[in-house]
């Protein structure tokens, strides 16, 4: 939980804190159930996929590049 925080994990985590401080201000569960929701995501490092699900795979295949011939084709008048 508190290790790889960086500035949108923060921001997150912030806007989730207003969220929960505006649910008790006007005595709302629901908003209040959405801030925690909010704000338990940065706390856990989750988001929409899970930790790290959002990740692209490596690509382990190394492919040799080939070099490609070029013919020059002139136009005769």
């Amino acid at each position: 939980m508190l290790k790889n925080w960086n500035v949108m994990r923060v921001i997150r985590l912030g806007l989730g804190v207003i969220i929960i401080i505006q649910a008790v201000m006007v005595k709302d569960i629901t908003l209040g159930l959405m801030g925690i929701f909010f704000a338990s995501m940065p706390l856990f490092n989750m988001g929409c996929c899970g930790v790290g699900g959002c990740d692209m795979p490596v690509n382990k295949n190394v492919e040799t590049k080939k070099e490609i011939s070029y013919e020059e084709v002139v136009e005769s008048k």
